[in-house]
């Protein structure tokens, strides 16, 4: 038996089990699914040649629901989403879909003109295409000959 220099009467083989359970269960909270912790709504995001392009998973949130802000290289998606309503003697067996206010900040890759954003949503997928300011467009340099 190792005591790891503790008396029997101290050792807790079942010490590290409780902690492993207590970190899994933070991370399954249901404040971890509502959106509270800024991992909500979850994004993937890609830089082309004239901009960045960011798509975020929000479905059951209403176009008019949804606010965009851009500052210089930072997104910021916030938001409601409104819980599903069910008839009102109901009870719920499992509730697992977030709703509530949300707001998630992106940083992005580099800064983007806030006059040349264009966000559409279809199937519950926005997208948000956010153009590269002129001054920060890569440019072909040409080579001449000496």
């Amino acid at each position: 038996m190792l005591s790891y220099g503790l008396s029997p009467a101290q050792w807790d083989p079942f010490a590290e089990l409780r902690q492993l359970q207590s970190q899994m269960n933070r991370m399954f909270d249901t404040g971890a699914r509502s959106g509270r912790d800024g991992n909500w709504p979850p994004v993937n995001m890609w830089l082309g040649d004239d901009s960045v392009v960011v798509t975020a998973e929000m479905p059951g949130v209403a176009q008019d629901d949804i606010d965009l802000t851009v500052r210089e290289n930072t997104l910021i998606i916030a938001g409601e989403r409104n819980p599903t309503t069910g008839d009102e003697d109901a009870v719920w067996h499992r509730r697992e879909r977030p709703s509530g206010e949300f707001s998630r900040s992106i940083r992005l890759p580099l800064r983007v003109d806030p006059d040349k954003v264009e966000a559409r949503a279809k199937n519950g997928i926005l997208e948000i295409e956010m153009g590269r300011p002129d001054a920060e467009r890569p440019r072909k340099i040409k080579v001449k000959a000496s």
